[in-house]
C-alpha cells in the first residue's frame, strides 16, 4: 500500500522503527515474522511515498540520514502517545487502579506535581498516588517508591531511567532584600551576602557558582535545613538568598533574580522506576505521564 505524507502506513512505520530498533533488516524481520525482502519493501515504500533517503549504506551497514534520525525521532513520539492513548482508556474505564508511589524533594512535591496529580485524578481516577516528599533517595529495588524523580542519573543495576528537559537554577531574593544589599550588579558583589543552605554538602552549589565567578564559601551559608521547601520559604520571607530552579521560581512572584546577567545553574532531571514498568499498567501511565509532564 502506498502512503502519504496526509495518510501514514503505520505498518510501514512500524516496519522503519523496529529495523532501527534491531540494527538489522534480518533482525527486524525475524521480529516481526516477516521476510527480510518484504520488510526492505516497506521500508523502500515509506522512503519512496515521503520523497526522503531515510538510510544510507555505510559498508555493509544501514545508517540513518539526517532525515531519517528526525523521522524515528517522530515516529517514535507517535508510538508513545498511542500507547499513552491505549493506558488512559483503560483507566477511564477504571481497568487501571491501585498505588504508586512517587518520591521527590518536597519542593518539587509543593509546587511542581499538583497539576500533574490533578491530570492523574481526571484520566486515571482509579489510581491513588502517594508522593513521598523525602530528602533522601528512596530505594526502588526495595519497593520503597514506583517511580523517583532526580536530579543525577542513577547507576544500580536492575532501574529504569529517562532523562527529562533539563531546568535551570538561578540566585533569588526579593526585591525588598535586594535593595537593601545594594542591588548587586556583579558576581563578587552577590558573593557578600547570605544564602540559605543545605545541612550538608553545599560543596556542589559553591564549585558551580565558582566557575561562574561567585566566590562563594562556607561562611555564605548562615542558615541552612534539609527541607528544600523551608528553605524557599525564606527566601520568599526575604531572610536570605537561594537558589530554586525556574519552574519553582515561576510560581513565586515575591521573588526575583539577583543577579540576571549571571549564567543560571542546569538541572537535569530524571524519572526513574524499576523493572515493574514493563508490567504494571498503573505505573506505566503515571511515569509516561510524568515524562509528558517534565518534557
Amino acid at each position: 500500500m502506498n502512503v502519504s505524507p496526509g495518510n501514514p502506513d503505520w505498518n510501514q512505520m512500524r516496519a522503519l522503527l523496529t529495523t532501527v530498533e534491531a540494527g538489522s533488516l534480518s533482525a527486524a524481520a525475524k521480529r516481526l515474522g516477516l521476510t527480510q525482502p518484504t520488510l526492505g519493501r516497506q521500508v523502500a515504500a515509506l522512503e519512496e511515498s515521503l520523497g526522503l533517503a531515510i538510510f544510507e549504506r555505510v559498508g555493509r551497514n544501514l545508517v540513518l540520514t539526517e532525515a531519517g534520525q528526525r523521522l524515528v525521532a517522530d515516529l517514535r513520539e507517535m508510538g508513545a502517545a498511542a500507547e499513552r492513548v491505549t493506558l488512559s482508556a483503560a483507566a477511564q474505564s477504571q481497568s487501571v487502579e491501585g498505588v504508586v508511589r512517587i518520591t521527590t524533594a518536597d519542593i518539587y512535591a509543593g509546587h511542581v506535581l499538583p497539576p500533574l496529580l490533578e491530570k492523574i485524578r481526571r484520566e486515571a481516577p482509579a489510581i491513588t498516588v502517594q508522593v513521598l516528599a523525602v530528602g533522601q533517595i528512596s530505594d526502588l529495588l526495595r519497593r520503597e517508591a514506583d517511580i523517583a524523580i532526580r536530579h543525577v542519573r542513577p547507576d544500580q543495576d536492575g532501574l529504569i531511567a529517562r532523562r527529562c528537559k533539563d531546568t535551570a537554577a538561578y540566585v533569588y531574593g526579593t526585591p525588598a532584600l535586594i535593595a537593601r544589599l545594594g542591588r548587586p550588579q556583579t558576581a563578587a558583589e552577590l558573593a557578600r551576602h547570605d544564602f540559605v543552605g543545605a545541612l550538608e554538602n553545599n560543596d556542589d552549589f559553591i564549585a558551580e557558582m565558582q566557575k561562574r565567578g561567585v566566590p562563594l564559601g562556607p561562611d555564605n551559608f548562615r542558615l541552612a535545613t534539609q527541607s528544600g521547601m523551608t528553605a524557599w520559604e525564606w527566601v520568599r520571607k526575604g531572610m536570605c538568598l537561594g537558589a530554586m530552579v525556574e519552574a519553582v521560581a515561576r510560581q513565586t512572584p515575591e521573588v526575583e533574580i539577583v543577579v540576571p546577567s549571571i549564567e543560571p545553574i542546569p538541572v537535569p532531571v530524571w524519572l526513574v522506576t524499576h523493572r515493574e514498568l514493563h508490567t504494571s499498567r498503573r505505573i506505566r501511565l503515571v511515569f509516561d505521564l510524568l515524562v509528558e509532564h517534565f518534557s
